[in-house]
């Protein structure tokens, strides 16, 4: 195949909205791109993981337009999308006792069940000479660190390439205060982990290598519009403590502005249409109209998308970029 027509693939995360990134995916297919490699954060270590162990655009979609994403908050708490649960302070007993309102144990295993279908489950499965084609961003609140699952794993004398890529994702899709963090114990030490969203939601970096590369880093990021509870006043404290973790989390828009131009030309930015992060309650329509967006996007990027041209213009320099 000619290189040209493979890629790498790192996906921003953003809850729900993720649902645009199977669009993307499944224009790049019609086109003949194949991934090489792929990375995300959050919901965009969801649909890494799911393409890492084989599973094509088509599949995907399917797999989300017959999803409930209510059942991922698995406490039995009204969705967050409805704005319940952030009036309810009865809610808060889960919040102190378990930090975080919903589990996340549900999430875990529907994930797992699907990369079982592939027969591929753990990080080796994915791997190429003892390096992983999947990486995932996680948080580590206990060391203030960022950790790239799975190579960061050795420094908590985890063997990278028998973990499970279940528990990746789960750790990087743990929102902060919203799904329990993921308790990761090494020896007598335990590191709690959460969404990689808070440290790096666009890590685009993350296949970078010096010299001029055989195939282009493509990066798809998630143009959001949604309007806070803040500015829709709505300001007690819970709905201002929702604002401060998705202004970490998910509003990058002044980060947008430093993107490299070397970054930029190589992004897919896709709208969301007004879509939540949270919106778990997702109607099927709107599942499809992500799904198009992204599919749209991409077909317009690709219409400028030049990689000779790329490489001529950013690579001359040899800088470490892909």
């Amino acid at each position: 195949m000619n290189n040209n027509k493979k890629f790498d693939a790192v996906f921003e995360g953003g809850g729900v909205k993720g649902i645009a990134f199977v669009g993307a995916i499944a224009k790049l297919e019609e086109k003949g791109y194949s991934i090489e490699r792929c990375a995300g954060t959050s919901a965009g270590s969801i649909i890494s993981a799911l393409l890492a162990v084989g599973y094509t655009a088509a599949e995907v979609k399917e797999i989300m337009l017959n999803t409930d994403y209510n059942n991922f908050l698995d406490k039995n708490i009204s969705i967050l999308s409805s704005g319940n649960i952030l009036e309810k302070a009865s809610h808060m007993y889960n919040l102190f006792t378990d930090k975080g309102f919903y589990s996340g144990d549900y999430f875990e295993i529907w994930i797992d069940k699907l990369l079982k279908a592939k027969s591929k489950t753990k990080f080796k499965d994915v791997s190429v000479n003892g390096k992983s084609k999947l990486k995932i961003i996680a948080a580590d609140i206990t060391n203030s660190t960022m950790i790239i699952l799975p190579d960061d794993l050795k420094k908590y004398g985890i063997d990278p390439m028998e973990f499970e890529i279940s528990k990746a994702v789960r750790m990087s899709m743990s929102i902060p205060f919203f799904f329990k963090p993921v308790e990761l114990k090494y020896g007598k030490e335990t590191s709690f982990i959460v969404d990689g969203g808070i440290l790096s939601n666009y890590p685009i970096w993350i296949f970078d290598t010096e010299g001029k590369p055989d195939h282009p880093t493509f990066g798809f990021n998630l143009n959001e519009n949604e309007l806070s509870y803040t500015a829709q006043d709505k300001n007690n404290f819970l709905y201002y403590a929702y604002d401060v973790i998705s202004t970490c989390i998910f509003s990058h828009n002044s980060e947008d502005n430093y993107i490299r131009d070397k970054d930029l030309v190589r992004t897919i930015s896709i709208p969301t249409l007004g879509v939540g992060a949270t919106e778990f309650d997702i109607s099927k329509e709107k599942s499809l109209e992500l799904y198009q967006s992204g599919y749209d996007s991409t077909e317009k990027f690709l219409k400028e998308w030049d990689f000779a041209q790329y490489v001529n213009d950013y690579r001359e320099d040899n800088e470490a970029i892909s």
